[in-house]
């Protein structure tokens, strides 16, 4: 279908980047069938807003429409494979989203008369549940990638061939109807909690986001960083931590975040001298941690509000702890690497200043001001979100300088279309999971089983939840990782005795972890792309910079006070300063640098005095502040020496 084609090309370095970050991999379409598109997008952002404005419509019909819509785009947005030609739009696709329409305005038409029937549902009625779930999986393929689909298609089998299987695995066995019944009509599976979250808090966040980069306040973001910290020892790594923790809480996506931040903070570190594998990897793991950084944090955080049953703003209280500390690990570890290499800053008359920053653009900063104000007021989640839209669309219009033209801001709302489609096709795929457990008591058995194979050891619950949510997250969003662990390996830690809040907080944070993991790891690949370093080695350094992230999820399971679990900020205050401490300490092994180099020796010392440190207790405190006590003084003798050698 030449019709389709455009005209112009596309530069080397966009196809390079969009190659590994699947979010991005839309086709390229002619202006004509574009200008389409976008009309249709934004057809869909107004349908969004109209329904959390009004909060007249009814839940399922919210949802399939929320999820027709995002299916739709699917399949009209994205190949269908990655290295299919992304400047045509095929015949196929376009069937592909006729037949979920067709879905779609089936179930719409017949809602009322779906649930006089329910239980009891006609040939007609199955026939189209079906075809909707194996549309949902086909679409999930090819935006979010195999293994979720892999994943949700082995726990549509098990409901199906489970009656012949043994051990806890055993179960009575349902016939395939009631199974695709369960799945797409009832709200137990595809247009379960996970997509209702979906369609209501993680689109307006993400109409948020995208008003916040439509009106220049990302941009702000990003000047205040500079700022604040550009002219520092390593400068440009520590502006990436800062930039990517203010932009990381409003993207939900670590790729993204890499991608967007990274375009300038690694080309400056690495004139700075840092080598390309490092650089990338500092601004993979600062952008992977925007997604645990209130106030609005990634897409999943708020599927833990809902599973939780926590208001949304206790779930910010208790998360702020961890992420500061997750990013406090990164900035030792970049201040040491800079300290280590003798890599200085960006100097100051090249950087934005920052009263003037202030006094011409400080304004900028009241839409994410207000919208904590919002949610910690008591307002609802909708409710905040929609007020922080308005005061971001009206903020820029308060001084001359920074208005922007009105069309930017009508162009938020397809972008924020478009990017939900992502998160919608996960979330849609992981009802199918959390559907088949629900119905077949999967997560009660397999909690039992795994629960007799390690007793009652709580760190080797935590650790098989470790590798389960490391393992599963390979290749796939935080938002699919956490539905996933959250329904497999969470109820094991709740059953081991930790609280259901700090079960769903560790499962989330190994689920975005895995974005910076060896083998599979997107956001490092991302930073790698940018940086044009090895892809491995990038993972690699990325993961030794947040080791934090792997640590402080132990330490709030083992002892949920530290994040106001059962205690007060008063009772987690000297965990917080311990675990600070043992984050110098294991930053100094990892890196070798403790105001002097540090000899291979004095390095595992330092290790493990930071790992005392975060195992909650006294006496290991006391042996941990020693050790690198110990650490920082003969360090601190040999470079006398060395001094006074060399003079």
């Amino acid at each position: 279908m030449g019709f389709f084609k455009k005209k112009t090309t596309v530069p080397p370095e966009e196809i390079d980047l969009t190659a590994i970050d699947r979010e991005s991999k839309y086709k390229i379409f002619s202006p004509r069938i574009e200008k389409l598109i976008q009309v249709i997008l934004t057809c869909f952002a107004l349908f969004q807003l109209y329904s959390s404005i009004s909060n007249k419509v009814p839940l399922q019909i919210l949802r399939y429409t929320h999820l027709g819509f995002a299916i739709c785009f699917a399949f009209l947005l994205y190949p269908a494979t990655k290295n299919a030609d992304r400047h045509k739009l095929p015949w196929y696709d376009c069937v592909l989203a006729a037949l979920y329409a067709m879905v779609t305005i089936y179930f719409l038409a017949n809602f009322k008369a779906l649930q006089f029937r329910a239980g009891a549902y006609n040939t007609l009625d199955t026939f189209m549940a079906g075809l909707g779930i194996l549309l949902v999986l086909c679409a999930c393929w090819r935006v979010v990638g195999p293994p979720i689909v892999i994943i949700a298609s082995c726990f549509f089998l098990y409901g199906i061939f489970g009656k012949y299987m043994g051990g806890f695995l055993l179960h009575r066995g349902f016939s395939v109807k009631r199974i695709i019944t369960h799945l797409f009509i009832t709200t137990e599976g595809i247009i379960g909690n996970p997509l209702g979250v979906c369609s209501t808090y993680i689109f307006l966040f993400i109409l948020f986001g995208a008003f916040l980069e439509k009106t220049g306040i990302g941009q702000f973001f990003i000047d205040l960083a500079n700022s604040l910290a550009g002219w520092a020892a390593g400068g440009p790594a520590k502006v990436a931590v800062l930039s990517s923790a203010l932009q990381g809480t409003v993207s939900g996506s670590s790729m993204s975040n890499t991608v967007s931040t990274g375009s300038f903070t690694i080309p400056l570190m690495k004139s700075l001298g840092y080598s390309p594998e490092f650089a990338g990897a500092v601004e993979a793991a600062a952008s992977t941690g925007g997604q645990i950084m209130p106030p609005v944090m990634g897409s999943a955080a708020f599927l833990i509000s809902e599973a939780c049953g926590i208001p949304y703003r206790e779930l910010m209280l208790v998360a702020i702890i961890p992420a500061l500390l997750y990013f406090t690990g990164i900035w030792i570890s970049v201040h040491l690497e800079a300290k280590r290499l003798g890599l200085k800053g960006t100097p100051r008359d090249q950087l934005p200043n920052l009263w003037k920053l202030l006094r011409t653009r400080g304004h900028m900063i009241l839409p994410l001001v207000a919208i904590i104000y919002f949610m910690i007021s008591g307002l609802t989640v909708t409710r905040s979100a929609l007020y922080g839209c308005v005061i971001c669309v009206l903020i820029p219009y308060v001084r001359k300088d920074t208005r922007v033209p009105v069309k930017h801001i009508f162009s938020a709302l397809p972008q924020a279309a478009r990017s939900v489609v992502s998160v919608a096709t996960a979330c849609s795929t992981a009802g199918i999971i959390i559907g088949m457990v629900t119905l077949t008591g999967l997560g009660q058995r397999l909690g039992a089983g795994i629960f007799d194979l390690v007793g009652n050891n709580v760190f080797l619950a935590l650790v098989c939840a470790m590798f389960t949510s490391l393992i599963l997250g390979m290749g796939v969003s935080t938002t699919s990782n956490y539905l996933i662990t959250s329904t497999i390996a969470a109820p094991i830690l709740i059953k081991a005795g930790i609280p259901m809040l700090a079960s769903h907080m560790f499962c989330f944070y190994f689920g975005i972890v895995a974005d910076i993991t060896p083998p599979v790891a997107l956001a490092a690949y991302a930073g790698s792309a940018i940086a044009k370093g090895n892809a491995f080695k990038t993972g690699v350094n990325a993961t030794k910079l947040a080791i934090a992230a792997f640590l402080i999820p132990y330490m709030f399971a083992l002892n949920p006070k530290m994040i106001m679990i059962g205690g007060t900020f008063l009772e987690a205050l000297p965990m917080i300063i311990t675990a600070i401490i043992g984050l110098i300490g294991i930053g100094a092994g990892f890196v070798g640098y403790l105001n002097a180099p540090v000899n291979p020796l004095m390095r595992l010392v330092s290790i493990a005095g930071g790992l005392c440190l975060v195992i909650p207790g006294t006496m290991t405190d006391i042996i941990g502040i020693v050790l690198i006590a110990l650490v920082y003084l003969t360090n601190r003798v040999s470079a006398t020496k060395a001094a006074r050698s060399a003079s």
